[in-house]
């Protein structure tokens, strides 16, 4: 059941009782990919709640373009008015970033974090933009190309993500993918489960190893073969068991 948790941010709520697990979906996603997840964990008692984030399902988009760090600041107030006790936060790719920054900020709230495909650390570029896409842009800040030239090359080589989105959500997007959260990570005090797809292709393991290294004996990963980056719907079960686990730990 879809539920307000403020005027412009709304949830799906699974379960009864005492509120006990949080998802936070990935870019382009919404709450509903944790259905099959939280659906399963409601049969075994735990409530939880599903956010729509700013500008994604139901929730509207955020008055202004910034990061994950932003998207923090506008999820906690309505989070914090729902919780009755720290809750275990669970964060697909982009939410994953969201829900981090959540937790270091805010350890009051979280008892445990589950992240899943979440590209915390940044990773270098398989390759440069190409050499037409670089000159266009050169000539746009030299004022000698216009606003719609600039667009066209960003429409033909930019990713899928970027063409799709407009306006607000694309700042948002570019703030979001030029952010990296090594002082975030460096300040969790909370357990840390990291459940990654082994044939991720957006966020390798490369990226969740590093953040194991950074994050030292209070957190685990655990690699899904066959499982690619969108955790939450391919591999529900491996969740569930994630999520059981952090709220025994």
């Amino acid at each position: 059941m879809l539920r307000a948790l403020g005027p412009d941010l709304f949830a799906e709520t699974y379960g009864e009782g005492p509120l006990r697990v949080v998802f936070l979906h990935g870019w382009a996603r919404r709450g509903r990919d944790f259905a099959a997840a939280a659906t399963e964990l409601a049969h075994r008692g735990v409530r939880s709640l599903a956010l729509d984030l700013p500008g994604f399902g139901a929730s509207a988009p955020p008055a202004r373009g910034g990061g994950a760090r932003d998207y923090a600041e506008l999820v906690v107030p309505s989070l914090a008015t729902a919780l009755e006790e720290p809750v275990v936060l669970v964060g697909h790719s982009f939410g994953g970033t969201v829900a981090t920054v959540i937790a270091a900020r805010r350890p009051d709230l979280v008892r445990a974090l589950v992240l899943t495909g979440a590209p915390v650390l940044r990773t270098p570029s398989a390759a440069r933009s190409p050499w037409s896409y670089r000159l266009v842009r050169w000539a746009a800040r030299r004022g000698l190309v216009g606003e719609e030239r600039l667009e066209r090359a960003r429409q033909r080589h930019g990713s899928s993500d970027y063409r799709l989105a407009s306006g607000v959500m694309r700042e948002v997007l570019v703030a979001a993918v030029n952010e990296s959260y090594e002082d975030e990570l460096a300040r969790l005090r909370v357990p840390v489960t990291l459940l990654w797809g082994a044939s991720d292709g957006e966020i390798p393991v490369a990226v969740a190893e590093r953040t194991v290294g950074i994050l030292g004996a209070h957190a685990r990963l655990r690699v899904l073969e066959g499982v690619g980056h969108l955790v939450p719907t391919e591999a529900p079960g491996a969740l569930v068991e994630a999520v059981e686990g952090a709220l025994g730990s």
